[in-house]
């Protein structure tokens, strides 16, 4: 009998351990964009706090649809809704860190940052208009290089996507034919191309493929030692994806409270700005107080210990005036 109670009482607290364990889980879902960062704040936090955060890099459309099924506690995207839609599924938005959508190549003999396109002729290329590498249009801006007559394969995303939202947004603020016949969103229906799914498929796409062209958020061009472009930007600078470049475009961005936070940065002005620039988002649902609190204890404590983390990985931390204009929204918002 008294081994009985003694193994009903190893039980007891085995089930106990488990569900205070459970309790200290949060659950996000969403962009891939950031995923690289939010994994080693998840691993970070963990290690100060012992709360665990498991994020999947879904694709911008699959954390939208989780936080809208509320099936995760928060969702993540790098296409930034609408305060209307926000308003429709009951959600708050705000943006965690800063980045860049960075073209990349695999052309042999090329190096890093030798390329040099403007919004025209890497518009033309997604369209399928320019097929070859030894194009005039791609010559004009590289009279130095020697750029194979090689057809171009294009690799874009396959899945929904923030960072195609971010990428199309820009072909489509900069190129009337994009505009017109593409368009700019999560997903779109590519023109040409082979479609990998995540940063992840897309870099791997480019890495093996000769002659490839893609769009990855700069961590993973960083960490798969992927050829960047350089592009020309509004001022009509011919600028390099850097910590720097996508700073001076996050400068220009009006992130208003008032309307959830909604922006987008690309093709900012500013001598020395990259013109592909986005903010990631953090999606909650209102009604769910609980999982909000945890959500909100662990992005405020990334913003107070995560900058020199973001920094090593390429990301643009958030300002310090707008980290309080989003703990004030938090607040409005009945979560802090």
């Amino acid at each position: 009998m008294k081994t009985v109670c003694s193994a009903l009482l190893v039980l007891a607290l085995i089930l106990a351990f488990s569900t205070a364990q459970a309790e200290e889980m949060l659950n996000g879902a969403g962009a891939t964009f950031p995923a690289l960062l939010y994994r080693v704040w998840a691993y970070n936090y963990a290690k100060a706090s012992g709360i665990r955060v498991n994020y999947g890099s879904i694709g911008s459309g699959g954390g939208v649809r989780q936080i809208t099924d509320r099936t995760v506690d928060f969702g993540a995207s790098d296409d930034p809704m609408e305060p209307r839609e926000l308003k429709k599924d009951n959600l708050i938005q705000f943006p965690a860190v800063i980045g860049g959508v960075v073209p990349v190549v695999n052309i042999q003999g090329i190096k890093e940052g030798e390329l040099k396109l403007d919004s025209k002729s890497l518009c033309m290329i997604y369209l399928g208009e320019i097929k070859y590498w030894s194009d005039p249009m791609i010559k004009k801006t590289n009279p130095r290089l020697n750029l194979p007559n090689s057809a171009i394969i294009v690799v874009h995303r396959s899945d929904g996507s923030g960072t195609t939202a971010i990428f199309t947004n820009y072909l489509s603020g900069t190129c009337t034919e994009w505009k017109d016949k593409v368009g700019e969103g999560k997903s779109v229906k590519w023109p040409v191309g082979i479609g990998g799914k995540g940063n992840e498929g897309v870099a791997n796409y480019v890495k093996q493929t000769p002659n490839a062209i893609g769009y990855v958020e700069f961590a993973y061009a960083k960490q798969n030692r992927l050829a960047s472009t350089q592009l020309k930007n509004k001022a009509g600078s011919f600028v390099s994806p850097s910590f720097n470049s996508f700073e001076e475009a996050a400068a220009t961005g009006d992130f208003d409270p008032g309307k959830d936070f909604f922006v987008w940065l690309t093709n900012t002005p500013g001598k020395n700005s990259w013109p592909i620039a986005g903010a990631t988002f953090i999606l909650l649902a209102k009604e769910k107080k609980d999982a909000n609190m945890k959500a909100v204890k662990f992005f405020d404590w990334v913003f107070n210990n995560g900058d020199a983390k973001a920094k090593e990985l390429i990301y643009v931390p958030l300002p310090k005036s707008l980290k309080d204009k989003i703990r004030a929204y938090w607040k409005a918002s009945g979560i802090q």
